[in-house]
């Protein structure tokens, strides 16, 4: 598989996303701040893949502390969260993955006699547990999806929900690959997904790598290809996803959804179980990420704009229930009304074996 991050005795190691696809360079996170430097400026991507990239922020943290009680590795634990909590606002998952390694510090630190070299072991082995985790959810959501996509014909995506945005496999991409394994003949169009083109660079040349045949649109040909009888199925990743089933994604999502649902073609929503955000009632509370200007203002190094032009640069959208078929997690295939299948699923989740 694709070495999106790995947790090395020397830090956790990155696969250089901004480099690619001309380039394939690795970037070592010492220390936590340099994991967060990491995830601020995108050489990490997608919410899975940011998820646990947090979480070994954290356990790294945890393992590099000077501290020599418990009480002084809480009072850096909480300065090592808030720094990587301030990185990406729209991904639930990062939020998750911080979580997760502190309620175990916390929990740890309850027990009679625990030494801060207990704790920083226990951290760093959660957070190795989750990359796991997240590459056998991945597995699983595209065994879970492959049969929704069509025998033979052509599937499109956007932005990059592949390996390069999870631990391994992918989420979107997990599900386009898990359908050729079974004999699916598939052509996939990768929108190019302007500003930071994540389709032409990235979805692109993971799918040319496992020699899966691949078009790249500029965004603004989706439509023209779904009227063209191109295109038989979207699916897509996620970074949020509301109680409601509202969809919070890469930028251009909300547009391909609705072109979807006027070309009579269905719009699949790949996500773990972790990207989904029971305690947001409705995507118009989900907080949406602007990013700096020169994103769009330059391409390449070279300005490509007006210099007292304004500049919008939202990173995501949001697409509303109504526009998503179903949506696949390793939990099984949601569809609407997502309010009551999200519900039964987070009550899955938390009690597995009481469900039937």
């Amino acid at each position: 598989m694709i070495p999106t991050l790995e947790w090395t005795d020397a830090g956790v190691r990155f696969l250089d996303q901004t480099k690619l696809p001309l380039e394939e360079t690795y970037v070592l996170a010492e220390d936590y701040r340099a994991v967060a430097e990491v995830i601020r400026t995108m050489i990490v991507r997608g919410a899975p893949a940011i998820g646990v990239s947090a979480a070994m922020g954290v356990a790294l943290g945890v393992l590099r502390s000077p501290a020599t009680d418990v009480e002084q590795l809480h009072h850096e634990l909480h300065i090592i969260c808030e720094t990587l909590a301030a990185t990406r606002p729209t991904a639930v998952n990062l939020f998750w993955g911080i979580e997760r390694i502190r309620h175990l510090v916390r929990k740890l630190s309850c027990g009679s006699g625990v030494t801060v070299a207990q704790i920083q072991r226990e951290a760093v082995a959660e957070a190795r547990r989750m990359y796991d985790e997240d590459i056998a959810a991945c597995r699983t959501m595209g065994a879970m999806g492959a049969s929704l996509l069509p025998q033979f014909g052509g599937v499109l995506t956007h932005c990059n929900a592949g390996a390069l945005a999870t631990c391994g496999y992918g989420t979107a991409l997990g599900v386009i690959r898990a359908a050729v394994e079974r004999g699916h003949t598939l052509h996939v169009y990768a929108d190019e997904t302007r500003p930071f083109l994540q389709g032409a660079r990235l979805t692109a040349w993971e799918l040319l790598h496992d020699n899966i045949p691949t078009t790249v649109l500029c965004d603004n040909m989706a439509a023209s290809q779904m009227r063209a009888g191109k295109i038989q199925a979207v699916i897509v990743g996620a970074d949020r996803i509301a109680a409601n089933g509202d969809v919070a994604n890469k930028i251009g999502t909300y547009g391909v959804a609705v072109l979807a649902k006027e070309h009579g073609i269905p719009f699949y929503v790949a996500a773990p179980w972790s990207t989904i955000d029971m305690a947001t009632a409705t995507g118009e509370q989900i907080p949406i990420e602007e990013r700096a200007a020169k994103e769009v203002t330059h391409f390449n190094g070279k300005q490509i704009t007006p210099s007292n032009a304004e500049i919008c640069n939202p990173a995501f959208d949001v697409t509303p229930a109504k526009y998503v078929t179903a949506i696949i997690t390793e939990l099984g295939v949601l569809r609407a009304p997502y309010a009551e299948s999200l519900r039964t699923a987070a009550e899955q989740a938390m009690h597995p074996a009481a469900v039937g």
